[in-house]
Parts: structure tokens; C-alpha cells; sequence
């Protein structure tokens, strides 16, 4: 099932999207409440959904969940880190983004002044749907909702200015995600491509990530509490290269589909 958030006049909602339908769904169902809003928990739904489904065009898609915080993973794939000649890590390397960082399908990354080399890295991005505190490799797919497309967009030459990560990684608009969350596909085994203005320049499966997703739930849940909406970037593989001002990026995700986004300064 693919799920997703939207905007209907002034009201945020979720919603079940199928054929190019969306049909709402309420805040009890697949336990999706942290996924919404506030404002929608506190509102009436019936003064505001006025009709069973909506046609996509009725709609603003909005960034499918409201993360508390985005846990990354650095060289996750085998020839990423050789494409920037590091040694395989022998556990996850981890960093985070503000969520301030992410916008959703179809908004524009902001080139921002501090940086003169911008990157790309499409990934798989895990949705948590349960409070997730030291859970084991075999129960981490219970706490998973699902599972996104993403961009890890990076300000390559403060990263190595930095010698750390935060603050390449860390400006608004940096954590494009959606467009939908996929919530019943096995992440082993998908197909990963991003393509800069049309042009194919990553591609890689799921099935070369070093740590795997229930390796990465049961390792980052072991040193800080997952809340419901939590996105977990599980890593890029070799090809992520610099955008310019006007530039598409189109992140897509086997069974999941497509993100896109265009860069703006």
C-alpha cells in the first residue's frame, strides 16, 4: 500500500493512494498519528474531509511524515567508499539532519551561499511507525511503517572543509523525501537510480547495502529512542556528483516510486 500526506484547502491529511485516488485515512489506522500534524489530531475531521477520496489534482503532496529526526548512514555501499577511497566500515557510521532539512516531491533545493559544490546522494529512507527502543534484528521490521525515496543532499566541499558532517548536510532543503511511503514491500532486494537532468548517474540494489535495514533499526535503536515518523537514510551508493542551479533530480525507487526535485539557489 502506498500512503502519503496531503495538503485539501487548509487541512493536512493521510491518506491511502490508489489509481491515482486518495482515500483519507483516519489517525487510528496502520498507527499512523505521529505521521500527521497536530493541528489534525485536535481538528473535526468531518467539517473538514467533505467527501470519501480526491483526485490527486484536488491535492498538494506534502513530505510524507514529520520526522523528530533523520538518522543517516555514511558509506553504507561497498563502492562508496571506495569511490572516495575509505576503508569498509566494520559497523554503521551514523550522523543526523535537523528536520528542518526536508521538503517534499516537487520543491526546490536551495543552493545556499556557504557552499560552491552541492552533491546529490539518492538512498532507500526507512519510516519507523513505532517507538522503537533496543529492538533486535528479528522484531525490526515490526516497528518499520515502511519505506521512501530520498536525497542526502550534501555540501561536499564544507564536509571536507569540516572534517565532520553537520553543517554539510544540515541546510534547509537538504532531505528531499516521498513521494509516498510504501508499506508492505520487502527492502532487500530493490532497484535504486537517480538521474541528474535525465541522465542516469546512480544505480545501485538494495540488496549491496553493507548493514541491512533490521542490522541499521537494531543498531541505532540500541543508542537513541525512534519515535513514529523518524526517517533512517540507509546510505548511497557510488555516482552521487554536483548540481547547479536548475537542475532535476529524480530519485526512484523500485515499487516505491519517484521523487523529484528541482535546485534553485
Amino acid at each position: 500500500m502506498l500512503i502519503g500526506r496531503f495538503l485539501y484547502k487548509d487541512f493536512i491529511f493521510i491518506g491511502r493512494v490508489y489509481d491515482g485516488v486518495v482515500y483519507p485515512l483516519s489517525e487510528h489506522d496502520l498507527n499512523i498519528s505521529q505521521l500527521c500534524d497536530e493541528n489534525m489530531l485536535k481538528s473535526d475531521r468531518k467539517n473538514k474531509i467533505d467527501k470519501p477520496c480526491y483526485m490527486l489534482d484536488e491535492l498538494k503532496v506534502l513530505p510524507p511524515c514529520v520526522p523528530s529526526k533523520i538518522v543517516c548512514v555514511g558509506l553504507n555501499y561497498k563502492d562508496h567508499a571506495e569511490e572516495f577511497g575509505l576503508p569498509i566500515p566494520k559497523e554503521p557510521i551514523l550522523f543526523l539532519k535537523p528536520p528542518t532539512t526536508v521538503i517534499g516531491h516537487g520543491e526546490s533545493i536551495i543552493l545556499p551561499k556557504q557552499s560552491s559544490h552541492v552533491e546529490y546522494e539518492g538512498e532507500l529512507a526507512v519510516v519507523i511507525g513505532k517507538k522503537a527502543k533496543n529492538v533486535s534484528q528479528s522484531d525490526a521490521f515490526k516497528v518499520v511503517l515502511g519505506y521512501t525515496c530520498a536525497n542526502d543532499v550534501t555540501a561536499r566541499d564544507l564536509q571536507k572543509k569540516d572534517q565532520q558532517w553537520t553543517r554539510s548536510k544540515s541546510f534547509d532543503t537538504f532531505c528531499p523525501i516521498g513521494l509516498y511511503i510504501a508499506t508492505d514491500i520487502n527492502p532487500a532486494n530493490l532497484n535504486l537510480r537517480v538521474y541528474l537532468n535525465g541522465e542516469l548517474k546512480q544505480f545501485t540494489n538494495t540488496n549491496k547495502l553493507i548493514f541491512d535495514v533490521p542490522a541499521l533499526v537494531s543498531y541505532i535503536s540500541s543508542i537513541m529512542t525512534l519515535m513514529p515518523g523518524d526517517i533512517i537514510l540507509t546510505g548511497t551508493s557510488s555516482g552521487v556528483g554536483k548540481v547547479e542551479k536548475g537542475d532535476k533530480i529524480e530519485v526512484v525507487v523500485d515499487k516505491i516510486g519517484t521523487l523529484e526535485n528541482f535546485v534553485n539557489a
